[in-house]
């Protein structure tokens, strides 16, 4: 049985995937495929530094809530075609990313809502 387990390190998570899925050690596996899907969602997260730069970004959770919809087409579009443990692994991987995403959300918004109840320290007095 495959678990994934949220970790922001893609490539040590990848490499245990595809050596347990892979046919081959360059082979493609789906596992392999459906981290990397994952590993988008994380860079736009904040999780995984940018390849590019090197540095992390601002997490952008529409983006990443894109990333997770295009998980959940794969989903979609190749139901009934997976292996028993493929299936499992690709439910795990969106049930943890969408729990991430609410979370993600819910502090963004928890955080908008306490700026906005407390008091402007730049407002000027009523008195006066």
């Amino acid at each position: 049985m495959l678990a994934y387990a949220w970790n922001p390190e893609p490539d040590r998570l990848c490499r245990a995937t595809t050596a347990r899925t892979s046919p081959s050690v360059t082979g493609v596996s789906f596992n392999g495929f459906v981290v990397s899907l994952a590993t988008t969602a994380a860079v736009h997260f904040g999780d995984v530094a940018d390849p590019g730069s090197g540095e992390r970004g601002p997490a952008n959770l529409s983006a990443a809530g894109q990333a997770i919809a295009m998980l959940a087409l794969l989903e979609e579009k190749t139901r009934g075609n997976l292996t028993d443990d493929e299936t499992r692994f690709l439910r795990q991987v969106l049930y943890e990313l969408r729990l991430r995403l609410a979370e993600a959300r819910k502090r963004t918004s928890d955080r908008a809502g306490e700026a906005a109840s407390s008091p402007d320290e730049t407002a000027p007095d009523e008195e006066g």
